[in-house]
This record gives structure tokens, C-alpha cells and sequence, in this order.
């Protein structure tokens, strides 16, 4: 019985142990991880995209101030004012320069971008490759564990018809007990071992009773004798 019930606890704790390193979950946590990484890449696309979008607005946004600092240029130097046209041509120099370093930026953040996206191609490839190996792994893990539980079913070695098996051996075994006894204790009440204590009888009883009826029988033959010895007298 104890090594019926450690070979069943240890068909149980194989049974979860599979559910634990079952391939397929495996898979899908992995697919789950390359899918994440994906969505990672494209939001930083999408992220440096927006930064040198709005690098290109300052930068425009600048290149349209600077005709006003030529017209403030001249506009002085029509009024004898060389110094105030110096501040107009310092102020487009300096606006000038944030273009260009603005411009440099956006420059960068192209080439960031033209890099991420090539990245996020490889990797979407790479996921595509990856979901279509795990989907014919999963089909064919499957199929493979179907085969053998149908197999183990066939031949009684999967857990499940063991159990099954166990409960026959069990319920047939009991059988036998039950009508084992139920035939000793029959036996037992009719050679008078035990006592029928629903007819309310005992053996010792039966034995009086026994010998009560011979009695009687005795007397009658008696009787009988009698009669016929009485009839032979007469004749």
C-alpha cells in the first residue's frame, strides 16, 4: 500500500512538474519578451521623431526672424545709425548660429532615427521568424503529447487509467472480501457456530427443539404399535 501511494504521489508530482516546463509556455513568454522589445524600439522612433520635429520648428521658426534683422540693418543705416545696424547683424549672427546648431541636432536625430528604424526592421523580422518557429514547435509539441497520452491511454501507463486501474483492483478486491465473509458467517449459521440473533434462536435451543420433535416421533411410533398389536389380539 506504500509504495502504491509514493508511486502515486510521484506520478502527481511528475504530472505538475511537466505543467512547470511545459515547452509551450516557454515559448510564449519568449515571443511575449521579443514582442515588448519591439514595441520599446518603436516607441524611441517615435520619440526621436518628435524631438527633431521640434528641433525643425525652433530652426524655422528662427530662419523666418532672420530678413527682419537685415531690414533692422538697413533700416539704421539709413538713419546714420552704423550702431544700432551692428546690434541688427550681431542679433541674425547670433540667430544664425542656433540655426546651425539646431541643424547639426536634427542632423543627429536623423541618423538616430535611421538607425532605430533599420533596427526595429531586423528585430520585426526577427520576431516574424520567431512567432512562425514557435507556432510549428507548439503544433508539433502538441501533436507529440497528444500521441502520447492517447498511446498511454491504449496501453494503461498514463496516470489517469492507472488511477482507474487501481480503483477496479480496489472494488474487486472488496468484492471478494464481502462475499468471502458473507459465505463463512452462512456456513457459520448453519453448522451453529454462531447464533441467529434475528430469529431470536440459539443453538442450544435448536438442540431442544431437535429433540422435543424426536421425542414425539417416538411416542407416535409407540402408538402405532400398539394399535397394531391390539388388532392381531383381537383376531
Amino acid at each position: 500500500m506504500l509504495k502504491r501511494l509514493a508511486a502515486i504521489f510521484q506520478a502527481k508530482a511528475n504530472k505538475a512538474l511537466d505543467r512547470l516546463e511545459d515547452p509551450r509556455e516557454m515559448l510564449d513568454l519568449s515571443y511575449e519578451k521579443q514582442v515588448e522589445m519591439l514595441r520599446d524600439v518603436k516607441r524611441g522612433i517615435v520619440e526621436v521623431t518628435a524631438a527633431r520635429r521640434r528641433l525643425e520648428l525652433q530652426a524655422e521658426e528662427l530662419r523666418a526672424k532672420l530678413p527682419t534683422f537685415d531690414a533692422q540693418a538697413m533700416q539704421a543705416l539709413k538713419n546714420g545709425r552704423e550702431d544700432l545696424a551692428r546690434v541688427a547683424l550681431e542679433r541674425k549672427a547670433s540667430t544664425q548660429a542656433q540655426i546651425e546648431s539646431f541643424e547639426a541636432q536634427v542632423a543627429n536625430l536623423r541618423a538616430e532615427q535611421e538607425q532605430l528604424v533599420q533596427a526595429e526592421q531586423r528585430l520585426q523580422a526577427k520576431v516574424e521568424a520567431f512567432r512562425t518557429r514557435k507556432e510549428v514547435l507548439t503544433a508539433q509539441y502538441t501533436a507529440a503529447k497528444a500521441t502520447v497520452r492517447i498511446g498511454e491511454a491504449v496501453t494503461g501507463l498514463s496516470e489517469e487509467m492507472t488511477d482507474v486501474g487501481y480503483a477496479i483492483q480496489r472494488a474487486e478486491g472488496r468484492t471478494a472480501q464481502l462475499k468471502s465473509r458473507g459465505q463463512a458467517i452462512q456456513e457459520l449459521l448453519e453448522s451453529g457456530v454462531l447464533e441467529d440473533s434475528l430469529g431470536g434462536t440459539t443453538g442450544i435451543d435448536r438442540e431442544l427443539e431437535a429433540l422435543g420433535r424426536q421425542a414425539s416421533i417416538d411416542a407416535e411410533l409407540e402408538r402405532l404399535r400398539a394399535a397394531m398389536a391390539a388388532g392381531e389380539a383381537n383376531r
